[in-house]
């Protein structure tokens, strides 16, 4: 009687060699997904960031349900847990839309810079006044140009008015005001929708230190005010998507 062998079928690995392959998988997969994630956590630290539009302070530039990408390299960012700051490739500059920490309140906002270091600024029925000469602002908008008024938050504004002004009868409101010279250190801000925006008007200077980054790109925008279900898919602002903010 002939002697019966057993045979291994070549094409299946051996059981230890098997469990040492998915073992090598699991890793790769482990070693792809930490790479990726530290790279993820270097790009939104150090170069980009999203930032969502809540309120219509920069209407018709920005619009609720816009999201849009900053750069967070333009102006150099913030090492985390110092006070240290990378070099940018740019510094502030007059119509740059910024993303900024409020000072008098802990949450980022968005707004137009208008004013650097040494400007005089002032504001005569609703027209911004840069140095003397009006500023060129096509895309300022008034939404509500017969309700200019005080404010008592605009007191702050006697401190840096130019020595011409009388203190006395100083009385600015929402569309006249200054003119006012903006110190060294320090930038003003102003939402592209004059009428509705609570800005540097009403809370002063901002600290250059507390910006995030400048704005660049739209990169999605959907009408949250749109009717129906899942308005995030259904009403989607196709012709914004990608638009270069100027």
């Amino acid at each position: 009687m002939a002697k019966r062998t057993s045979q291994t079928n070549p094409a299946t690995p051996p059981p230890a060699q098997a469990a040492k392959s998915v073992t090598a998988v699991v890793w790769d997969w482990t070693k792809s997904l930490a790479m990726g994630f530290v790279l993820f956590l270097i790009l939104r630290t150090f170069l980009i960031q999203t930032f969502t539009i809540t309120s219509g302070s920069m209407e018709d530039t920005l619009l609720v349900g816009d999201f849009l990408v900053l750069s967070k390299s333009a102006y150099g960012a913030k090492i985390p847990g110092t006070g240290v700051r990378l070099p940018g490739y740019t510094s502030p500059q007059h119509g740059d839309i910024v993303v900024f920490r409020g000072h008098h309140e802990p949450i980022d906002l968005v707004k137009r810079l208008v004013g650097l270091p040494g400007d005089t600024l002032a504001m005569r029925a609703g027209v911004l006044y840069r140095n003397g000469a009006p500023a060129e602002e096509s895309y300022a908008r008034h939404s509500d140009p017969t309700s200019n008024g005080p404010h008592p938050w605009m007191t702050w504004q006697t401190e840096f008015l130019v020595d011409t002004v009388d203190l006395a009868a100083y009385r600015p409101t929402r569309d006249d005001w200054g003119p006012l010279v903006v110190p060294a250190g320090r930038v003003f801000v102003m939402g592209d929708n004059r009428d509705e925006s609570l800005d540097s008007r009403y809370w002063g200077f901002v600290d250059p230190a507390s910006l995030k980054g400048k704005a660049l790109i739209l990169y999605f925008s959907y009408d949250r005010d749109a009717f129906g279900p899942v308005p995030v898919f259904n009403h989607i602002r196709w012709n914004r998507i990608g638009d270069r903010l100027r």
